[in-house]
Parts: structure tokens; C-alpha cells; sequence
């Protein structure tokens, strides 16, 4: 099993550096494989969420990301801020015809798709998310000559 716990400063600067050197580890981890970019969207996701919602922008408040993998199992991130926290079930649905076209609001979506699992706790300042390993690899889908 492979745990990681990692803090960074509420500023924009900090969450790519960290995604990429989380993501190193994790692809070589083996833990997702084939599930990786789908666990890097979240994690951005809610990382950014947490820097620029949760904390909003003030550099002395902390996030933290704890990362648990085990090989073939799947994966758990959970990243806390030091913010004032939300009601998740008062964020709007970014794909009704409303909010299409607004210019935020579609982090936690993108999470939900990514992850197998998305949970908020501690008044929505922390969120637990849970990716399994795949079952079988993907299959690569192709047609034959004929067309079908």
C-alpha cells in the first residue's frame, strides 16, 4: 500500500506542480492502470475547487491531499481546505440548459465522472473520492473491413 500526504499553499501555482508530482507516483504505483487520466481530472478538479473556492486565494491557508493506493484495488484521494465549507447539495447542475454556458460550476461534475466514488465531509470542506482498478483492460473497439 502506498500513502502520501501532501500540502500545498491556496494559490494557482501550486496545484499543477503538485497534480504532476502525485500523478508520477501513482502511475508508478500501478494502483489505476488505465484509470489515470480520469484520477489526474479529479484531482486538479479538486484541488482547484479547494484553492480557489474552499480557501479562497489566501496563500497562508493550507490544502491537503492525502493519496492511499493499493496495487489492483484502486485508489483514495481526499482533499481538505481551511475554507468556511458549502452545502454540496446547493451546487446547481452544470449541465441543465441554465448553466451551460457559465464560466464555472462543472468541478464537481467533472469529478463525479471521473470517480467511481465522491463524497463532501466537514461541512464540505473535504472531499473523499474513490477510483477502482479496472477490472479488464479496455477494449479496443474496431470495425472489420466490411464495415461492421
Amino acid at each position: 500500500m502506498l500513502e502520501i500526504d501532501a500540502w500545498i499553499p491556496s494559490e494557482i501555482s501550486a496545484i499543477s506542480p503538485l497534480v504532476k508530482r502525485l500523478m508520477r507516483v501513482i502511475e508508478g504505483s500501478h494502483c489505476i492502470t488505465g484509470e489515470e487520466s480520469a484520477v489526474e481530472l479529479a484531482l486538479q478538479e479538486a484541488l482547484n475547487n479547494a484553492v480557489v473556492h474552499g480557501n479562497r486565494l489566501d496563500a497562508h491557508k493550507l490544502v491537503h491531499v492525502r493519496c492511499r493506493c493499493k496495487v489492483g484495488k484502486g485508489i483514495s484521494l481526499t482533499v481538505s481546505d481551511q475554507g468556511q465549507g458549502f452545502d454540496p447539495r446547493t451546487v446547481s447542475d452544470s449541465v441543465t440548459v441554465e448553466n451551460l454556458e457559465a464560466d464555472h460550476g462543472r468541478g464537481i461534475h467533472l469529478m463525479k465522472l471521473a470517480m467511481d466514488e465522491v463524497s463532501f465531509e466537514q461541512r464540505g470542506t473535504e472531499v473523499h473520492m474513490c477510483k477502482r482498478a479496472a477490472r479488464t483492460p479496455r477494449a479496443d473497439v474496431r470495425s472489420d473491413s466490411r464495415g461492421f
